[in-house]
């Protein structure tokens, strides 16, 4: 694949996760799209908002980017860094929580440095917004979850001079939800031949899943007894039940007879270990090629796909929250934006010209 021309897109070193990625940043392009999802190791991040690759020299090459060179942690910046964990951890943070705030507070000390981390205050937050955060295009979510981080470290941990209260958060972005119609749903199942890789999609699908839960269940968990499906500790430390329906019990126990899994309902090539989500996110780009699908689709889709299609069919949105496990209904209300129910039956006024 060529690299697309240098004034469409920009390309900058990033850690995602805990990890060194690549983000690619570019304007809306489904050509684009399609050509950045086609390299190894691709990933759509919503917390970034763009693309991003692994941290390769050959991926460095291509996209004509030199690697930043950062100052090591000093002991200040480490000693804070290794507080803020520990205090996460004994508040019982989840492990993603975790590693996401601390890497987000790495970022910011590091840009600090060498100013002490007890002289910071609201005017190197406003500069690293500036000249950190908008110099690299990132994205309004993760300046948000900067500012989470800073207020929890400086509030709680370090007692410190920042007034959380004055730090500039960014416009909360207003973006719809991406959605398959039924018919792209269904030639995407169909494409997969793979009973385990057809009963992990359709799984998604049929209950609205997030990836971590349905990396997250364990044969016990499905109640066909009930019709249900028991999410447990799932974002926010809820659990909640999803109904089973017929066709994916069937489906399940077509897997479960071949596969036989041990711990985790969904399991990699070691039994006992967790099938892993990359492998996930890659069952998930050939179905849609096979389908012909040329959006730049994501597990995260399926679950948009769901809950819009309840919502077209007629289910109340108080349901709809529940069985996504929304906190508030304004989260659930965004679907209410791609449903085509209402939309298509507005007559545009162009008909009567």
């Amino acid at each position: 694949m060529a690299t697309p021309s240098a004034k469409t897109w920009s390309a900058h070193p990033v850690i995602h996760r805990g990890i060194n990625r690549i983000a690619v940043h570019f304007d809306s392009d489904p050509e684009l799209n399609r050509r950045i999802q086609a390299l190894d190791g691709a990933r759509w991040s919503r917390m970034l908002n763009c693309w991003h690759l692994p941290d390769t020299e050959a991926y460095r090459q291509r996209f004509r980017i030199e690697l930043e060179k950062q100052e090591p942690p000093g002991p200040d910046t480490e000693a804070g860094l290794h507080t803020f964990e520990i205090w996460l951890q004994s508040r019982r943070y989840s492990e993603n929580t975790i590693k996401s705030y601390t890497e987000a507070l790495r970022a910011f000390l590091l840009f600090c440095q060498p100013k002490p981390v007890s002289e910071l205050g609201n005017n190197d937050v406003i500069r690293f917004n500036v000249e950190y955060i908008r110099k690299k295009n990132l994205s309004s979510s993760y300046q948000n979850q900067i500012v989470n981080a800073l207020k929890l470290f400086f509030l709680t941990v370090r007692n410190q001079v920042i007034e959380p209260e004055k730090i500039h958060r960014p416009k909360r972005e207003k973006k719809l939800p991406n959605v398959l119609s039924k018919e792209e749903m269904k030639r995407m199942l169909q494409a997969l031949k793979n009973v385990k890789h057809k009963t992990m999609l359709s799984l998604i699908y049929s209950c609205g899943l997030r990836r971590s839960e349905i990396l997250n269940l364990k044969p016990v968990d499905i109640d066909s007894d009930r019709g249900v499906i028991t999410i447990r500790q799932a974002k926010g430390k809820k659990d909640r039940i999803v109904p089973l329906s017929n066709r994916i019990l069937v489906l399940l126990r077509e897997y479960y007879t071949g596969w036989r899994p041990v711990t985790w309902l969904f399991e990699g090539q070691v039994p006992g270990e967790q099938y892993d989500p990359r492998s996930l996110s890659s069952v998930l780009k050939k179905a849609a090629e096979e389908a012909g699908i040329k959006k730049p689709v994501t597990l995260h889709w399926l679950r948009h796909s769901y809950a819009t299609h309840l919502l077209e069919s007629g289910t109340d949105l108080r349901v709809i929250q529940e069985l996504l496990g929304h906190n508030s209904s304004k989260t659930t209300e965004i679907y209410t934006h791609v449903s085509t129910q209402t939309i298509q039956k507005v007559k545009s006024p162009f008909d009567d010209l």
